[in-house]
């Protein structure tokens, strides 16, 4: 087992691990901030970006687990405080930007990226794994996406999400805040395969090692032409409604009600 940083990383930490049986390597990428429980700062995206393009051009790398550090979540989503550092509309939307080219450069990257659920998949982390070509879940796995609680939506997850579970599902998640656990996330699916939390990374493991095992341009030919449909021009609109709900008052009291853990009061303005 290796591991490997780009020089300026501070929230992932990337170990590779190869058989040297003839197959490819399997990188396990871990968003290394359990004690905010792995949630998103605007550091993470373009060092989700750059570690991916690092690894499909390594020459080695033939598939990517995704988890979280400890075992109370894979992430808790988007820092939260980070969003009430964005003052101006151009800073909201260049933030919304960043995410979307993270999410896509998941789900464009040529290497099968599998997402090992360890707890708390909220908000941007329910995006990720939605991101991920498939999703191994603990069975103490919770998958949500609260983000209307704030006065926002998910911006990838409203647009991945209905492919994925459904459109009722969706709004079921987002309008009244449902949380889903591992089997109902495997009976949507939302998950393909749920395992005892202690057997999470093993399963994870050996997946990838089969993805691995496999010719890599066959998977990345496969990878293609399965989100062939997959429509980017959508996240121009993703992210000028969001761009539009966080200049909003709703969004300015969810966000300051969050952070004094206190019950929003939204006017609808």
């Amino acid at each position: 087992m290796s591991s490997w940083n780009p020089a300026a990383a501070r929230t992932l930490r990337v170990e590779t691990d190869d058989p040297g049986n003839g197959s490819g390597a399997v990188a396990v990428l871990t968003m290394d901030t359990p004690g905010k429980l792995n949630a998103m700062g605007r550091e993470f995206w373009p060092e989700l970006r750059d570690t991916l393009a690092h690894l499909a051009s390594d020459g080695r790398t033939r598939a990517v687990i995704i988890t979280g550090a400890g075992d109370r979540a894979f992430s808790a989503g988007g820092d939260i405080a980070s969003f009430a550092d964005l003052t101006d509309v151009v800073a909201k939307r260049e933030f919304q930007q960043d995410c979307m080219r993270t999410f896509a450069a998941v789900e464009e990257s040529p290497l099968p990226i599998i997402a090992a659920v360890n707890g708390f998949a909220l908000g941007g982390g329910c995006e990720l794994a939605l991101a991920c070509d498939v999703v191994v879940a603990a069975e103490t796995a919770t998958f949500g996406m609260p983000e209307c609680a704030v006065g926002l939506v998910p911006g990838f997850g409203v647009l991945r999400a209905p492919a994925v579970i459904g459109r009722h599902w969706t709004k079921l998640m987002m309008f009244g805040g449902e949380r889903v656990d591992a089997d109902t996330a495997l009976r949507i699916g939302l998950a393909q395969k749920v395992v005892p939390a202690a057997e999470l990374m093993p399963a994870a493991r050996a997946l990838a090692g089969r993805f691995a095992a496999m010719a890599p341009l066959a998977v990345a030919s496969g990878k293609n032409l399965v989100n062939r449909g997959v429509d980017r021009g959508e996240f121009d609109h993703s992210t000028a409604a969001l761009t539009t709900l966080h200049a909003t008052a709703d969004a300015a009291e969810g966000i300051a009600a969050f952070l004094g853990k206190r019950a929003p009061r939204f006017e609808g303005r």
